[in-house]
């Protein structure tokens, strides 16, 4: 039993990377939440930036917690980076899919981003003790 579940097992060892992981799932999971609540009321796609920068923000917190829980010393550093690479995949993604430029709504992102990953993996260096 024990080599099946070893074959099937997939452990990331690099802390960054599973905040990484762990961020873009709270995303998908915020983007489902935020389409249920623009199909099931009236508000419409210009309401919804607020919206998206809290989500944005929450993501970029649960993977700050998870590499900095991970990571087990320097929370802050762990989840600044993290945060960082997530929204820079943000921005990327953002430019070569919709060919937009950058904006100021893009800085605010990324400095979202940046604060919540840095507390994130404060909070999750002390979640481990």
């Amino acid at each position: 039993m024990e080599p099946i579940r070893r074959a099937f097992s997939l452990r990331i060892t690099s802390p960054v990377l599973s905040g990484l992981l762990y961020s873009f799932l709270w995303m998908f999971l915020g983007a489902f939440g935020l389409s249920l609540l623009l199909w099931g009321s009236s508000l419409s796609e210009d309401d919804l930036s607020l919206y998206t920068f809290l989500i944005q923000g929450v993501s970029a917190l649960f993977g700050g917690i998870v590499s900095g829980k991970r990571a087990g010393n320097k929370g802050w550093y762990h989840g600044c980076v993290t945060g960082l690479l997530y929204g820079i995949t943000l921005i990327l993604i953002g430019f070569l899919a919709l060919d937009r430029s950058m904006t100021l709504s893009d800085l605010t992102i990324l400095t979202t981003v940046f604060i919540a990953g840095s507390i994130g993996g404060m909070f999750g260096v002390n979640l481990r003790k």
